[in-house]
């Protein structure tokens, strides 16, 4: 139920079927299967029949957190999952739109899992507000913490007023659909926008800058669109809802002494492919124009 709605399926992009007519639309395959399944009554909570005495910290409640959670369940274990917000889901809540997916399906999920016997603590980060001593009672800690480091760039201004990351743009934006108190929260409202990445957490910021009804909004991309690593679905809903892409650019420098005011871009060629396969961005000499904005979103992917 999750990644039929949020996977950028290369299982699809790789389909041979592709080569003479569209190919297996899998995602799609995976998303139906499911929802017939739950509206049939197949999914149902399945507790194990004996249990182990065993318990297990899991730390984080993104989809790492609850597959493991469930997992380790069914094996007969006692499961306790720790996330440091103040809902479960970890990215799947906060950092994915609810255009893209709603939060019923997180929902669901979360009370068959309560009914199969996980416990769910909530506004507890491990390390911070929670001694980690506290863990030594269990048997067993499972690290789900996902990839939280976001990436920068060396470029020069970058630290300028209105130069924000993706997802606390996203996050934001979430938290203040459903509600919830958000101090200072960064809004494309009749502005200017940049976004700066390929992948889909870009996309998800184009067009939710479209819904907070920004004036302009572009995403540059170092690539072309056929080496582009988000969904090609979602390129092409981005650009039916007035995103302009400026392919084969990357940023030179923020223009703004304090506030960001727009971005200096080079223009890049692809040459000869690097150690991954894909064929390395190379910046063209004397080829920069300018670009304006008024905010500049960062969306360049996260480390462990």
């Amino acid at each position: 139920e999750f990644t039929g709605r949020l996977c950028p399926a290369p299982c699809e992009k790789s389909c041979v079927l592709g080569l003479i007519e569209d190919p297996v639309s899998i995602e799609n395959i995976e998303k139906n299967i499911v929802e017939q399944a739950f509206k049939e009554g197949w999914i149902k909570p399945q507790p194990p029949k004996t249990r182990t005495g065993k318990t297990i910290a899991v730390i984080g409640s993104g989809p790492a957190g609850l597959a493991a959670a469930q997992q380790l369940n069914r094996a007969g274990h006692l499961v306790t999952v720790f996330e440091r917000d103040d809902e479960v889901g970890g990215l799947l809540r906060y950092g994915i739109p609810n255009f893209k997916m709603e939060k019923e399906i997180i929902d669901r999920r979360i009370a068959i899992l309560k009914l199969e016997g996980i416990i769910f603590k909530t506004n507890i980060n491990v390390g911070v507000n929670y001694p980690v001593k506290e863990l030594k009672s269990f048997n067993a800690i499972v690290l789900c913490g996902g990839a939280t480091e976001k990436r920068s760039l060396p470029t020069p201004g970058i630290d300028a007023d209105g130069v924000v990351q993706a997802m606390d743009f996203l996050t934001q934006q979430t938290k203040a659909l459903f509600g919830k108190e958000v101090e200072n929260q960064i809004m494309a409202t009749d502005k200017n926008v940049i976004v700066i990445g390929g992948g889909d957490t870009a996309m998800d910021c184009v067009r939710t800058s479209v819904r907070q009804k920004a004036k302009s909004v572009k995403c540059l991309y170092r690539r072309d669109r056929e080496n582009m690593p988000g969904s090609a679905r979602e390129v092409a809903n981005a650009e039916e809802e007035g995103v302009e892409f400026v392919w084969l650019s990357s940023p030179k420098k923020f223009i703004g002494t304090n506030k960001v005011e727009g971005l200096i871009v080079d223009k890049i060629k692809l040459g000869d492919p690097d150690d991954s396969g894909r064929r390395k961005p190379e910046i063209q000499n004397n080829t920069h124009f300018d670009i304006k904005a008024d905010i500049v979103i960062k969306a360049l992917g996260f480390d462990p």
